[in-house]
């Protein structure tokens, strides 16, 4: 069978940790969408890994990690994460990458900083790592698929040159930038080649035999269902589908095969980014909760930047869980509330007058307002706990009540940072 492990709201909700404690049971774990863009941080006996390109299963002997087709795959920066795992004393992970992976080129990676550049203060918020136009051009049909790296010298020059041509218009004209050399590329591309030779697969063949022989799949998504392209907060979007739904085509598994679903929502709200924040909270009370969140704060895996962040959203996680087709919800870092004394949660939107429920598009998320409810703070630490009857009782009402606002189970609540830090909970719907 094959689970699905997504994120409900923005993304940093700790699919990583989820899916490295599930991935001890799993035979393939495969990323399916996104790049280097986004990390998930992870916390095991070997140590803190911010991993970019590299699927969450890495660390279990077990599973095989698959980079599937729909991802967008930098190279260089996945062998640079697969030997500084192993230089760390992780065992060397089974890794297959799909012949059909879209190659993120020096170029892409160029082409969104210099357009982040052009935007100045109406940009994006990019991570500039390539991606938008990495995907842009596979639309295009321009980009460059993993098993064009092995097809005859000639022709793989001539869709060069026709890159080179489309592009160095735009690096002259508009950005004002060097132009590109086609043979340049031609000779990274060959670097590209050996270095991922050992690792490339037809993925489709192997997962399709899997799902056949009854193996146990995860699906890890990057990112959460506010970034999706076609759902989320657009402009303000990654340039993929984050949602389970797409776990099918990035990964090129059988839709029936997905039962299950484990989307992943925080305890409070975070984003890194632009794009519209409902809940978001700011000034002092935005950095104490920042320095107290996450493992470490609420700084960004892949850029380091501060995170936004606010209360917990019902409205956001209830449209996040829907469109994922949720089966069940992790619950994540909740234990960092424990400073306050009464915490707010939205469970409705204040649209021009009206209140909803509903998640509505990008013009009137803009002109939404929180409606809050406050729970009752526990005031204490929370970690170590392992049953969730024992938590404070004002802990258990405010997972409770997120979970009645929201309306889908809540199986899972993390209380810290490790793969033992998890408390499995007995769901009130």
């Amino acid at each position: 069978m094959i689970k699905a492990i997504t994120g409900a709201n923005w993304g940093d909700e700790g699919k990583g940790k989820i899916t490295d404690t599930l991935a001890s049971e799993a035979d393939i774990v495969i990323r399916f969408q996104g790049g280097s863009n986004a990390g998930h941080t992870i916390k095991n006996e070997y140590g803190k890994f911010a991993l970019h390109m590299m699927p969450s299963g890495c660390f279990s002997a077990n599973t095989t990690c698959v980079l599937g087709n729909g991802v967008a795959l930098n190279i260089p920066k996945l062998i640079e994460e697969l030997n500084d795992i192993v230089s760390r004393g992780v065992p060397a992970p089974k890794l297959l990458v799909s012949d059909r992976a879209q190659i993120v080129m020096p170029y892409h990676i160029l082409l969104d900083s210099y357009e982040e550049e052009r935007l100045a203060g109406k940009s994006f918020g990019s991570t500039k790592s390539g991606i938008a136009p990495c995907y842009s051009d596979k639309y295009a049909k321009i980009g460059f698929q993993v098993n064009e790296l092995f097809m005859p010298e000639a022709e793989l020059k001539e869709r060069i040159a026709n890159v080179c041509t489309i592009k160095n218009t735009l690096f002259k004209h508009l950005y004002n930038k060097p132009e590109m050399d086609p043979e340049d590329i031609y000779n990274t591309m060959m670097e590209y080649k050996e270095m991922i030779k050992p690792y490339v697969a037809n993925t489709t063949a192997f997962l399709m035999d899997a799902v056949d022989a009854g193996k146990n799949i995860l699906l890890e998504g990057q990112l959460g269902s506010m970034k999706d392209i076609d759902h989320g907060i657009y402009p303000m979007v990654t340039s993929s589908n984050t949602i389970a739904g797409g776990g099918a085509a990035g990964a090129g598994v059988p839709p029936y095969a997905i039962e299950e679903v484990i989307c992943v929502t925080k305890a409070y709200s975070s984003a890194v980014g632009a794009g519209a924040f409902v809940s978001e909270i700011f000034g002092d009370e935005a950095e104490e909760l920042r320095k107290r969140g996450g493992d470490g704060g609420e700084y960004g895996a892949t850029t380091g930047r501060p995170r936004r962040v606010g209360w917990y959203d019902c409205v956001a996680s209830r449209y996040g869980c829907r469109i994922q087709g949720a089966t069940q919800v992790a619950l994540t870092v909740v234990d960092p509330l424990g400073y306050l004394d009464e915490i707010p949660i939205c469970v409705a939107y204040d649209v021009n007058g009206e209140e909803t429920r509903d998640f509505p598009n990008t013009t009137y998320l803009y002109q939404a307002k929180p409606v809050y409810k406050k729970m009752k703070g526990w005031k204490c630490d929370i970690t170590g706990i392992r049953k969730f009857e024992d938590l404070p009782i004002e802990c258990q009402e405010y997972v409770n009540e997120i979970e009645r606002q929201i309306g889908f189970p809540i199986t899972m609540v993390s209380n810290g940072p490790a793969r033992e830090d998890i408390i499995p909970r007995k769901p009130l719907i």
